[in-house]
């Protein structure tokens, strides 16, 4: 613990000694894993369960779930955590929601420290912000916008929670789910109701799920976008082009997936329920992929399609620069266009008037590379390990986890050490960036200025 204490005091004092060494993608990774191991100690505290200790691997893979917002647990939150282990949970959603650099960097500014150009840069990566400049201003938004956010979400589903269990411990579980829905973690604490039931006992309560959707998506559109909003309100036009893509895709797919889900689950999940009632189910289950975790059904009863769909939701996640995971909407979008051009046979990649520099399509592609290389490797050693649990099962849990969602068919508890192992490993993965991640055992970028000759080869 002294080591961890003096790293991250090292941090906040912004010591060159300690930056210099280190790449930015390093650092980053190495903050999260001393969140994590600070996070397991914790809740490995006999104080922090409510009866039987978690041990060493319980407690750390629920510190990293909560400390990477993913929301897959080995243990009911309600029945395991006391009060204690609840805040150690919550404080980590939060941390890991707005990003360890940002809570970093405002205990640095309240201390009166100065942050310095590699901080500011280490602060600009963490956050996906393309502008240096003004970077500390930005966080200081995000953190009040945040703050602001979050309490009208707790003062919103409190109205339902308060008269069902009580003013402080409904204010109390209002508080958690709107701290765990805005950053995307899936967390709840309502297994009071029933062990691993999520929010299947408000699924017919039209402000809950309006009000966790709307966290959902406002925690995970990106902090760049809230400043176009703020400031040019509803002139779509005036946004930047990392906006109008952000939120045109994450407009698409939520109802397109709101109408897909109601087609694939008509019959099954929501067979005999209201139209109404059929309608709110299907956009909770297009919104919470990307990526909440929550559920109001059932997960293990979807059919396959929704399955499926589910899984390409995970995938894309929300968007840079947010609370959410996955590949990210942008992603996502650039993948797509270059696709487009590239059958157009157009050299540029064109979209809402504006050319997409050169290396934005090398970079989409190598994060989707990078984060499909991760995923199908666990699968492929899960699978081997435990021939026992379906192969779909599998590939459901593995998305769920790299791309940090939480949903789940029911298989978390029943993974062996190895499998928890991995999947704590693709959870980190999915917080820190999977090329971030692969980028921190590699050397720094060299340019030689010798290129090897050009060979042409047979593509599709």
């Amino acid at each position: 613990m002294g080591k961890v204490r003096d790293a991250l005091e090292e941090m906040i004092s912004g010591k060159k000694s300690f930056l210099k060494k280190m790449s930015t993608a390093k650092i980053i990774a190495m903050g999260y894993f001393i969140i994590i191991l600070v996070g397991t100690a914790l809740l490995s505290l006999p104080f922090a369960s409510r009866e039987t200790a978690p041990g060493v691997l319980g407690a750390l893979f629920t510190a990293t779930s909560a400390t990477c917002v993913t929301g897959l647990v080995v243990f009911d939150t309600y029945t395991q955590w006391s009060v204690f282990g609840r805040i150690v949970i919550i404080t980590l959603i939060q941390i890991g929601g707005m990003g360890f650099m940002t809570i970093i960097s405002l205990m640095a500014v309240a201390m009166g420290r100065k942050i310095g150009l590699k901080e500011r840069s280490v602060l600009q990566e963490s956050v996906n912000n393309t502008q240096l400049g003004g970077i500390v201003k930005h966080v200081k938004k995000v953190a009040l916008r945040t703050i602001i956010i979050e309490s009208i979400g707790t003062v919103l589903l409190s109205l339902r929670l308060v008269p069902a269990y009580g003013f402080l411990k409904g204010l109390g579980y209002g508080a958690f789910l709107s701290v765990s829905a805005f950053c995307n973690a899936g967390f709840d604490l309502f297994g009071s109701e029933g062990a691993y039931s999520s929010l299947s006992a408000f699924r017919s309560d039209i402000l809950i799920n309006i009000t966790v959707c709307l966290l959902i998506l406002i925690g995970g559109i990106g902090f760049m976008v809230w400043d176009d909003v703020v400031k040019y309100k509803l002139k779509f036009s005036a946004y930047r082009l990392h906006s109008k893509m952000a939120l045109t895709v994450t407009g698409a797919l939520t109802v397109i997936g709101t109408v897909l889900f109601f087609c694939f689950e008509y019959n099954n999940t929501l067979a005999g329920v209201s139209v109404g009632q059929g309608i709110v189910d299907s956009l909770f289950n297009s919104v919470t992929p990307r990526t909440a975790g929550f559920n109001t059904v059932d997960t293990a009863a979807l059919t396959p399609a929704s399955k499926m769909l589910t899984i390409v939701f995970m995938f894309v996640g929300g968007s840079p620069g947010s609370t959410a995971g996955g590949v990210k909407t942008v992603t996502v979008a650039v993948i797509a266009m270059t696709a487009i051009s590239s059958m157009r046979g157009s050299e540029d990649i064109n979209i809402f008037g504006r050319r997409l520099e050169e290396d934005a399509a090398n970079k989409a592609l190598t994060v989707a590379a990078v984060n499909l290389t991760l995923v199908m490797t666990a699968i492929l050693t899960v699978s081997a390990i435990q021939p026992e649990l379906r192969a779909a099962d599998v590939i459901f849990e593995a998305f769920s986890a790299i791309n940090t969602v939480g949903m789940t068919t029911g298989i978390t508890r029943d993974l062996s050490t190895v499998s928890k192992l991995i999947m704590i490993i693709l959870m980190y993965c999915g917080r820190v960036g999977s090329v971030s991640f692969a980028l921190v055992f590699t050397g720094t970028k060299k340019y030689t200025g010798v290129h090897n000759p050009v060979e042409q080869i047979s593509i599709g």
